[in-house]
């Protein structure tokens, strides 16, 4: 695995979504719940998907659907050839 640069808002949990919606293309959050080996609920995983989504490291795949791909800068992030730091800060306050 290459290293990665975290943005300081970041969580290991992040990472492991990001990584999650590279491998299972449009992947929802409770598919994410059910199907990761993580402690999270479907409300946490929701809301930090809409962050990363904010940040530019994934994106929703339509408006109608909260299922989630990967980007291109997730990718680089995944790759280790992009530094969060320099995406776009999330809200975590904003409604999403």
């Amino acid at each position: 695995m290459s290293d990665r640069f975290p943005a300081k808002w970041m969580c290991t949990l992040d990472e492991r979504l990001i990584e999650f919606v590279a491998e299972e293309p449009l992947a929802s959050p409770s598919l994410m719940t059910s199907a990761m080996p993580v402690e999270a609920s479907e409300q946490r995983i929701r809301e930090r998907c809409s962050m990363l989504a904010e940040a530019g490291l994934i994106a929703p795949f339509s408006e109608d659907a909260e299922m989630y791909e990967v980007t291109g800068e997730g990718q680089r992030y995944l790759r280790g050839d992009l530094d969060a730091e320099h995406q776009p800060r999330p809200n975590p306050r904003a409604e999403g």
